[in-house]
């Protein structure tokens, strides 16, 4: 069974146009992850939000996971606030395991983004998420909070953005993707 170590953003200062910040966003992202997860047989921790970065980070290095998988939503710089669109997958440049998941999960994300030739992949060397974890790792800024459409993309859309991302993590591993069933009533 594939184990990953997911960690929705701890930035509650990086508030979304519309109410709200990424780190409940991306929290809400990760619960809706869950059922799909679990029914897909991909075994998980998450990271405690209440937690800094560097204690995020020695979280995922004290387990032994397939893949750390960090959820963020971006933001502009200031002078093209509300400008820039599109999801952005992160990799550590010199990974080769970590490009091959980039990529699955940009291809992925282009087929539920409304601009798929937005969807970017970027290797990266600086960002601490990428290097200095164990795991391989990807950090997908999902799409960009300052930007009105992308906001309520996100909003309107996590249990769409939710599957798609575990789809990708079971094309990643190699295994069937398995639909969560309701429990009976």
């Amino acid at each position: 069974m594939p184990s990953i170590f997911l960690s929705p953003s701890t930035q509650e200062y990086n508030d979304y146009i519309i109410g709200g910040n990424e780190e409940y966003y991306m929290n809400l992202l990760a619960d809706a992850m869950v059922p799909y997860l679990r029914a897909s047989g991909i075994s998980f921790t998450r990271n405690n939000p209440y937690n800094s970065l560097p204690q995020v980070i020695e979280q995922s290095n004290a387990g032994n996971y397939d893949l750390h998988l960090a959820l963020h939503s971006n933001a502009s710089p200031p002078d093209l606030s509300g400008m820039l669109q599109g999801p952005d997958v992160y990799y550590y440049a010199y990974s080769t395991a970590g490009e091959a998941a980039a990529n699955i999960f940009a291809n992925n994300l282009k087929y539920i983004y409304p601009h798929p030739e937005l969807v970017a992949v970027i290797p990266n060397t600086t960002l601490a998420e990428l290097r200095r974890t164990r795991a391989t790792a990807l950090l997908i800024e999902i799409a960009y909070h300052d930007n009105y459409e992308d906001a309520i993309w996100i909003r309107d859309n996590l249990d769409v953005i939710a599957r798609n991302l575990v789809l990708s993590l079971t094309d990643y591993f190699g295994i069937p993707f398995v639909e969560p069933t309701p429990y009976a009533q």
